[in-house]
C-alpha cells in the first residue's frame, strides 16, 4: 500500500472537540490517506473506567474521521504508561502499513522530549546512580524518575514542566518505544491548545476530557454539547438515557472488595505493581473499610500515587496477575478489529498482502475455535472477562459475552 497511513493512540474518553483538533491537524501533517486508531477498551490507563463501553467509543471515533478501530487490549490499556505505550507501538508496527504516527503533548519542545526518551533506553550510569539517590526518599517512582532526569539533564527550567504534563511523559514512552522496537513509523506530535488534561474548565469550544466526565456525571449536557462533536452529544445523551454510562471505577466497590477480602495475602503480592510488603497493607484496608477511597486512603504514601493503587485495585477485579503483566511485555499482541468504515475495509482487505506475523480478529469465536496460542488465549479472555465486568454496571440489558454477540461498529 503505497499510501501515507496515519496511526493514532488513544482512550477518547469521550472523544472530544480537542481529539476532533489533533485529528484534523495530525491528518494534515501527515498527508494521510488512511487513519488507523489504537484505542484503549472498557477500562483505562489511570485505572478507571471507559463512560462508554468500547464499541460505542469505537462509533465515535469512525463518525469523526478515523477509518479503521483496533482494540489495545486491556493488559497494555490499563497498564504503566510504559507498558500502554509498549503495547499500542507494538500493534501498529505489525501491521507494517503505518508510517506515521501522531500523539497530543503539552510541550512545543520536541527535542527535550527526544532527550528525555534516549536517556531512559540508554540509562547512563550517572542517571541510575542519582535515581537510585531519590528512590532512597521514599517517594514514587514516576516522581523519583522525575527529579533524576532533571538533575542529570541539568536544566530544570526546561525539562520540569515538560514531566509535570500526562501528555508529554505519554509521548516520551511513544517515542522510547518506536525507538526500541527500531520501527520505521516517523512521529508527528501536535501541541495541545487551550485546555490541558485534568483541567475542568471550558475554553472557547474546548474541554478535557475529565471536564467532560465531570459534566456528565452532573448531567450538564447544555455545556457538554459545546465541548464535543455533535454525534458524541448524541451519543452520550442516548447512553445515559439507557443507563449504559460508567463513570468510573467505583461503580465497583464492593465486588473489588470483596475480591481483595477473599484473596490471600499471597494472591494480593502477585497482582501487578505490588511490592515491598504492599500486599499487607492492602489486606488490611480492605478488611477495615467498606469504601475504594477508605482503602486508598490508608494504603496511600509519597511512595505509591493513587493512579498506582487505582489500578492495582482493578488488577484485583479483573483477576490480572503480576504473569499475565509480565506475558505481555514479551510478546506482540494479537490485531483486534472493533470497527471500520469503507476506506478502513480497504486496509483490512489489503493487510494479507504485507506479511502480518500476528493475528487479525474480527469474530472472537472464529478466532477462539483455530487458535492454539496459550498467550494470546489468555490476552482475549482477560478482554472477554473485562467486558463482561464493564456491563455489570449498566441499569438494563447488563449482558455478558458481548465479545462474542456485539457485531462490528460499521460507518
Amino acid at each position: 500500500m503505497e499510501k501515507n497511513v496515519l496511526g493514532i493512540i488513544a482512550e477518547y474518553n469521550p472523544f472530544h472537540n480537542g481529539h476532533l483538533y489533533h485529528l484534523e491537524t495530525a491528518k494534515k501533517l501527515a498527508n494521510s490517506d488512511y487513519t488507523v486508531l489504537v484505542m484503549s477498551g472498557n477500562f483505562t490507563q489511570r485505572g478507571s473506567t471507559s463512560i462508554v463501553n468500547k464499541w460505542t467509543k469505537a462509533k465515535m471515533a469512525l463518525q469523526n474521521g478515523i477509518d479503521l478501530v483496533i482494540e489495545l487490549p486491556t493488559l497494555y490499556s490499563i497498564s504503566s504508561a510504559e507498558n500502554f505505550a509498549s503495547g499500542a507501538i507494538k500493534i501498529l508496527n505489525e501491521l507494517n502499513i503505518v508510517n506515521k504516527i501522531s500523539f497530543g503533548i503539552e510541550t512545543s519542545d520536541i527535542a527535550a522530549l527526544n532527550n528525555i526518551s534516549k536517556v531512559l533506553i540508554d540509562e547512563p550510569k550517572e542517571y541510575k546512580s542519582i535515581l537510585s539517590e531519590e528512590l532512597k526518599k521514599g517517594i514514587s517512582y514516576p516522581k523519583a524518575r522525575e527529579n533524576a532526569l532533571i538533575l542529570y539533564l541539568n536544566d530544570n527550567l526546561r525539562y520540569k514542566n515538560i514531566l509535570n504534563n500526562p501528555n508529554n511523559i505519554l509521548g516520551v514512552e511513544y517515542l522510547k518505544a518506536l525507538k526500541n522496537t527500531k520501527a520505521a513509523i516517523e512521529p508527528i506530535p501536535v501541541k495541545r491548545e487551550k485546555v490541558y488534561y485534568n483541567e475542568e474548565k471550558i475554553v472557547d469550544d474546548f474541554a478535557s476530557a475529565t471536564g467532560i466526565r465531570k459534566m456528565l456525571s452532573n448531567k450538564y449536557f447544555g455545556d457538554i454539547v459545546k465541548v464535543v462533536p455533535r454525534s458524541t452529544y448524541d451519543i452520550l445523551r442516548k447512553e445515559t438515557e439507557l443507563g449504559n454510562v460508567v463513570l468510573d471505577v467505583y461503580r465497583y466497590e464492593k465486588e473489588i472488595i470483596y475480591n481483595l477480602r477473599k484473596m490471600t495475602i499471597e494472591q494480593i503480592s502477585q497482582l501487578p505493581d505490588v511490592s515491598e510488603g504492599l500486599e499487607n497493607s492492602i489486606k488490611y484496608a480492605a478488611n477495615f473499610c467498606n469504601t475504594i477511597d477508605g482503602i486508598i486512603n490508608i494504603i496511600k504514601s509519597k511512595r505509591y500515587t493513587q493512579t498506582r493503587l487505582q489500578r492495582i485495585l482493578l488488577f484485583s477485579l479483573l483477576g490480572i496477575t503480576k504473569k499475565d503483566m509480565n506475558m505481555s511485555k514479551k510478546i506482540s499482541p494479537y490485531i483486534r478489529v472493533l470497527g471500520f468504515n469503507d476506506k478502513g475495509k480497504e486496509i483490512i482487505s489489503e493487510l494479507k498482502n504485507y506479511n502480518v506475523k500476528v493475528p487479525i480478529i474480527t469474530s472472537v469465536k472464529k478466532f477462539e475455535d483455530k487458535n492454539s496460542n496459550k498467550n494470546y488465549k489468555r490476552m482475549l479472555e482477560i478482554d472477554r472477562f473485562a467486558t463482561d465486568v464493564y456491563t455489570l454496571s449498566y441499569k438494563e440489558g447488563s449482558l455478558a459475552n458481548l465479545d462474542y454477540t456485539k457485531g462490528l461498529e460499521k460507518f
